[in-house]
């Protein structure tokens, strides 16, 4: 219960004024009175308190949250929160003190009953917030980063997501958390591209009221006219004895209208929550429980966009064999034709690999029999690189069961063996597909058929030459055709793509991506006018 206690009246004061005119007009000097306090304890035991001062005749008022604090300034009829972070049941005194004219003051002291349960500590603080703000993303890479089940266990057994699974506007999402001296806790949800985060299906009717039962699935919207994506923290201790977090009129990226975040595990480097989700009644009523984990963005002296400095290039400006300063080569028929039973032979004669002209020309040819030749060349110890933008004038061969590729190989692979090593395909392309072209990303749980694809439609590929690109930092692996951006992958310091890769460029026959090879097939060329590192 609130205890309000007078502790002294008004204080008169008592101003003589020297000899004036006959004619001079004083102005009345009141002193306020009637000072009410009205004090609201915010429900949730957040420690937030509610001021509103009101008096007869004041100018303004200072609010003495604390003792020994600095006054808090109201006018008449404004109110001012303070949160006091200290948990546990107690006392508090506030002093609310009226100012009229003439330097005339009341006074009045309220004293509060609190139950606060806020369970910040340092130990906390510095796990979420750093040393006094810290970015957070999504353990994209890892099984089970965003799952929902029931409320009757605590795992996801309707659904946990596979590594990368979501739709890139929820891994573009960034959560930060900060602190400061004042005991202010900061809570900013950054989004990508657009504004947009992913929202629940069952939440769309409830921010978009014109929604038609259509738009009644996951998807991304610009919800942030509705949450505020600027506010702030709480981590309390609720009465199961489980730490609790809330953020103030926002999400923690995923909108399903989870209001509170019961933290599964905290660290320095993961964040695990559980929220509960009040399923609307049109939907099924009910309640969801959904799981999400966060790690902490990389951080530190890495190279990250904009990508603007030349610091690596073959121009393929001079006449023969590749140059051996920039290019070494594969040959042979490797392991199960490389791994995806490919049908051809890589050589290093001139017939299959030359520059010329000004262009590096890789060409696969049918030698007879059934048997096909080809060129695979790599900057394999030669030139290996972490992060950057890397550009690529090509133009690509046609033919059914041709497969050119333009990608990257973690320099790691001899001894962190495929796919640990990780692997970015900047392009792709099969003869079976004509004008399709692929972007793709290798790595544990997404390899081979499982890797992580996107495709674009260009429609001379083998006519014209374009320019394929890939931009890699610590954050995201972005792809492009001709300066369009067609593919974002989320990167993050639990994959492989955080350490030395090196390029290779090759046109495959056949093999498990490249397909049937048109009996009529004998030769296509790739032809390649530049390739550009940028950092």
């Amino acid at each position: 219960m609130n205890k309000f206690k007078n502790i002294f009246s008004v204080i008169a004061l008592l101003i003589c004024m020297g000899c004036q005119d006959d004619d001079a007009v004083l102005t009345a000097i009141v002193s306020p009175s009637n000072l009410q306090i009205e004090a609201v304890i915010e429900d949730g035991q957040t420690g937030n308190v509610t001021i509103t001062p009101q008096a007869d005749n004041a100018l303004n008022f200072h609010i003495f949250f604390t003792q020994n604090s600095d006054p808090i300034v109201a006018t008449p009829g404004e109110s001012q929160t303070f949160r006091f972070t200290q948990s546990g049941q107690y006392t508090v005194l506030i002093t609310v003190v009226a100012f009229g004219t003439g330097g005339t003051s009341s006074s009045q002291t309220i004293e509060l009953d609190l139950d606060v349960r806020l369970f910040i500590d340092q130990e906390t603080l510095e796990m979420i917030g750093g040393d006094g703000s810290k970015r957070w993303i999504w353990d994209s890479g890892v099984g089970g980063h965003f799952g929902v089940g029931p409320t009757t266990n605590d795992f996801p057994e309707f659904f946990s997501a596979s590594p990368n699974a979501l739709n890139p506007c929820l891994y573009d999402d960034v959560l930060v958390f900060s602190y400061d001296a004042n005991d202010m806790y900061g809570f900013e949800l950054i989004t990508g591209n657009n504004n947009e985060t992913f929202i629940n299906w069952t939440e769309v009717t409830g921010f978009f009221p014109s929604a038609t039962p259509a738009e009644f699935v996951d998807e991304c919207r610009d919800i942030t006219d509705q949450i505020a994506t600027n506010s702030s923290f709480v981590i309390f201790e609720n009465d199961e004895g489980k730490r609790v977090m809330t953020v103030e009129n926002s999400t923690l990226s995923y909108w399903s209208g989870v209001e509170e975040y019961e933290i599964i595990e905290l660290s320095s480097d993961k964040l695990t929550v559980r929220g509960i989700q009040d399923v609307p009644a049109d939907f099924g009523g009910g309640q969801l429980a959904w799981y999400h984990t966060f790690v902490p963005e990389t951080s530190g002296d890495v190279t990250e966009p904009p990508f603007d400095t030349l610091v690596w290039s073959d121009e393929f400006n001079t006449d023969g064999a590749p140059s051996a300063t920039n290019w070494s080569y594969d040959l042979g028929t490797g392991d199960n034709g490389w791994g995806n039973n490919e049908s051809q032979s890589y050589t290093n004669d001139p017939g299959n690999v030359i520059v010329e002209g000004g262009l590096l020309k890789i060409t696969a040819k049918a030698e007879g029999g059934g048997a096909f030749t080809s060129a695979r060349i790599k900057s394999q110890d030669l030139f290996e690189f972490t992060y950057g933008k890397v550009e690529v004038s090509a133009k690509l061969p046609s033919g059914g069961g041709t497969w050119p590729a333009i990608w990257m190989l973690g320099a790691d692979f001899e001894t962190n063996i495929w796919p640990a090593a990780g692997e970015i395909d900047i392009m792709e392309h099969v003869g079976n597909q004509q004008n399709t072209v692929f972007s793709s990303l290798h790595f544990p749980g997404n390899s081979g058929g499982n890797a992580i694809t996107q495709n674009t439609i260009i429609s001379d590929v083998s006519s014209v030459f374009h320019k394929y690109s890939v931009e890699w930092s610590s954050t995201e692996i972005k792809f492009y055709v001709d300066d369009q951006l067609f593919h974002t992958f989320t990167n993050n310091s639990g994959l492989p793509f955080n350490k030395d890769f090196f390029l290779i460029l090759n046109v495959a026959m056949g093999g498990n991506f490249g397909g049937t090879i048109d009996p009529a097939f004998t030769s296509s060329t790739m032809e390649i006018d530049y390739v550009r590192v940028y950092q």
